[in-house]
């Protein structure tokens, strides 16, 4: 049973970074659809979640089936799931304003420019964090500094929302964006989320 463990301990990290590599696809997929809406980038968005869906379902099937792991079984479900997540968002941000007719704005550009940022940091520090601990904590760092940035937006996007002439129209237009920005800041807070994990890893190691 050991040796399966130890057999199998490299192919939860190839899983993990596989995870935070469509995440970095998903975001910027995403950032694609708000700079130029169109049926084919909204399709791009959840061709790469469906596919991180099922990289996430191969990792928990391996983790159902073994008994030794390279880290907490615990902490490799936990950031497993903020990085799927994370994707969730992005889909659902993108389906709801085909559903809902909503355009792009330039505070769902930032956002979504911050979220890829935010998404490339947790992707180098899950490739680091079992050779280059302190590098994955770094990157941790700069994730969750991403998030804080992403948070900044997020309160001036809503503060512009509700600040602007309101009648019937406005009213309408208002729900829909900030639906739109809640699914944004929640797939930050996610990230945020990886982040943690990806730190008390790295703490859990020393």
């Amino acid at each position: 049973m050991r040796l399966r463990g130890r057999k199998k301990g490299g192919r939860f990290l190839e899983l993990l970074m596989e995870q935070a590599k469509y995440a970095v696809a998903g975001m910027e997929a995403l950032s694609q659809y708000m700079k130029a809406p169109s049926d084919d980038a909204a399709e791009q968005v959840s061709r790469i979640e469906k596919a991180a869906d099922e990289t996430r379902r191969i990792l928990i099937d391996e983790l159902n089936r073994t008994f030794v792991t390279p880290f907490d079984r615990e902490d490799i479900f936990a950031l497993s799931l903020t990085i799927d997540d994370i994707l969730d968002y992005a889909y659902s941000t993108v389906d709801e304003m085909v559903i809902l007719k909503v355009r792009p704005n330039p505070y769902l550009q930032r956002m979504s420019s911050l979220l890829t940022e935010a998404a490339r940091e947790i992707q180098t520090g899950v490739t680091e964090l079992m050779d280059h601990p302190a590098v994955a904590s770094d990157h941790a760092v700069r994730a969750k500094a991403l998030e804080n940035r992403m948070e900044s937006v997020y309160r001036e996007a809503i503060g512009n929302l509700f600040g602007a002439p309101a009648d019937l129209e406005h009213v309408v237009d208002m729900l829909k964006l900030r639906e739109i920005y809640r699914h944004l800041s929640n797939a930050a807070d996610r990230g945020d989320q990886a982040a943690n994990v990806i730190s008390d890893i790295v703490v859990k190691r020393i």
